[in-house]
């Protein structure tokens, strides 16, 4: 629902005079950060906690750290306008989202996408997240609905295969025209794509 984040990681990063990809570093490659960024995925740990320890990792101010490396995220224009024409089309359109805590920094009203949807099912609040497959089937329920009849669309591949083995369809969101494919699945007029940084 978002444009991709690294522009806005990379840009923090420099700021801090890190190398650009000393955040992904800090949460992917180092076994510490994994696990911290894991806890906070499942509502183990809040997000002014994580602030602290990962900003010992990356050694910079832990003050509103996740809010500051993401504050240039905004939403995708076509991927709200594609969210608004399902509803209206009456759809049902969920939120199934790995979280990163929503305090002091909250992802989903900072770029807006909150309202977008009928139902939202965050891991933190869940106490699992993806891939594991009871998070899709916690949002199938959510919605009322079957897995064939809903269509499940994510940046990150490993999070549409347990999708697909319980029957749903998928879409790898990896660039501007992902809400286009998306509407022409779904039947609806086509959305505006815009550039991705």
């Amino acid at each position: 629902m978002t444009v991709p984040l690294r522009a806005s990681i990379h840009a923090w990063c420099a700021g801090q005079g890190l190398a650009v990809d000393a955040w992904a570093n800090a949460l992917d490659g180092h076994p510490v950060g994994r696990s911290l960024y894991a806890e906070l995925e499942l509502g183990r740990m809040t997000q002014a906690q994580w602030n602290t320890a990962t900003a010992m990792l990356l050694g910079v101010d832990p003050d509103n750290l996740m809010g500051r490396a993401h504050a240039q995220v905004c939403a995708e224009p076509s991927m709200v306008a594609l969210a608004r024409r399902a509803r209206q089309a009456g759809l049902i359109v969920a939120l199934l989202s790995n979280s990163y805590g929503r305090d002091p920094y909250d992802p989903y009203t900072a770029t807006g996408v909150w309202d977008l949807f009928d139902h939202h099912v965050i891991s933190e609040a869940e106490g699992i997240a993806k891939p594991d497959p009871r998070i899709y089937e916690a949002t199938l329920e959510r919605m009322g609905l079957a897995a064939g009849q809903c269509l499940f669309v994510d940046d990150t591949a490993a999070n549409l295969l347990p999708a697909r083995m319980l029957g749903i369809d998928t879409v790898l969101a990896d660039g501007p025209d992902t809400a286009q494919r998306v509407a022409a699945l779904l039947d609806l007029p086509p959305a505006v794509s815009t550039p991705w940084p």
